[in-house]
């Protein structure tokens, strides 16, 4: 299962990004996550179902100093060339 999702809120220049590719390392998913010029971030989750709703769930609560107002989720197809998880920037 694969789902890209876009974070809405205060969720730049607080660390949002890292604690994802934590919790996505911990869960064992692959994807990436990357801030957008909008202000949101946007993150592509993919792994086993139970793992990819897990990983979305922690997103609504985010990073300790995040805001989370928004999430939108959409399924997306998966890439056999992602091979784990990634910060782009």
């Amino acid at each position: 299962m694969a789902k890209k999702v876009h974070i809405k809120g205060r969720v730049q220049g607080v660390f949002f990004r890292v604690n994802t590719k934590k919790k996505a390392d911990e869960l064992r998913i692959k994807g990436y996550v990357k801030n957008l010029d909008n202000g949101q971030v946007e993150a592509v989750f993919q792994g086993p179902e139970e793992k990819v709703k897990e990983m979305i769930k922690w997103c609504y609560q985010g990073s300790k100093d995040s805001q989370v107002k928004e999430v939108e989720i959409e399924i997306v197809r998966q890439e056999e060339r992602i091979s784990n998880f990634q910060i782009y920037y």
